[in-house]
């Protein structure tokens, strides 16, 4: 394995990690409370089948790490400061799911989805700024967050 070679991998499994690493925490927090205390909740009209959340998911994460990916490999000087909200914005996904489902708390899951909505919209403005085709892959991430507090919301007015 040639240098740069060794380069790249560090690069690819630094950038995967703290994804992967908040995809299984939110896994863990999420998937025992689904037949538990979520499909008992009232949901809005808008709300997908469960089996829409993995796949739109597992392409998010997939997008999130190589945009991650993208802005570490860069060099950028404004590297650093992207790095940590980043990481920041990565932390909330995992943490509301534990304050939504683990702790069953929608009301709790809305103050921790729009600091992650804010995070994320920083995290897109400061990939800008390094590579635009990595701030670019976080939009659908955006969007679906944004579908995600919505639904958010009204399971929260409706329960």
């Amino acid at each position: 394995m040639t240098h740069d070679a060794t380069t790249t991998l560090l690069l690819v499994l630094t950038a995967t990690a703290p994804v992967a690493a908040a995809a299984i925490a939110g896994n863990l927090a999420t998937v025992p409370n689904i037949p538990t205390w979520y499909v008992h909740l009232a949901k809005p009209s808008f709300n997908p089948p469960n089996w829409v959340f993995a796949p739109v998911w597992t392409t998010l994460y997939l997008m999130m790490a190589y945009a991650f990916y993208r802005v570490l490999s860069s060099g950028s000087d404004g590297m650093s400061f992207a790095v940590a909200i980043f990481l920041i914005q990565i932390a909330l996904n995992a943490a509301w799911s534990w304050v939504f489902f683990s702790f069953h708390s929608p009301r709790g899951g809305l103050v921790v989805i729009a600091a992650l909505w804010l995070a994320i919209i920083l995290t897109i403005v400061v990939f800008w700024q390094i590579d635009r085709t990595a701030s670019v892959l976080l939009a659908p991430y955006l969007v679906w967050v944004s579908f995600a507090a919505a639904l958010n919301w009204e399971i929260d007015r409706l329960n």
